[in-house]
């Protein structure tokens, strides 16, 4: 049996940017983790929010479903969200 890796969010603020790290296997047990993450970003109410994404192993759709709530949280709020990878098709959950 494999074990996955703990999904982890952290987040602090950097010269005026509310800065979200992820990592590890994210599914619909870890949503929360993203949701704190947003409610958190809403509070301080920054022009930007980064969310790096490059640890990430695996997200789920509950996973694509919490990152399009940032993007209507940060769009309603008239705030940027910068997403940043790298990307890799191992972190991909579709397939062809």
């Amino acid at each position: 049996m494999t074990t996955r890796p703990p999904a982890r969010v952290r987040v602090h603020e950097e010269r005026g940017v509310f800065v979200v790290v992820a990592s590890g296997d994210f599914d619909v047990d870890e949503r929360d983790l993203l949701l704190s993450a947003w409610d958190e970003a809403d509070e301080r109410n920054l022009p930007v929010t980064f969310l790096d994404l490059s640890g990430v192993t695996f997200g789920d759709s509950s996973f694509l479903d919490s990152l399009l709530l940032a993007r209507r949280r940060h769009r309603t709020a008239d705030r940027r969200l910068v997403i940043a990878g790298p990307f890799t098709a191992a972190s991909c959950s579709c397939s062809p």
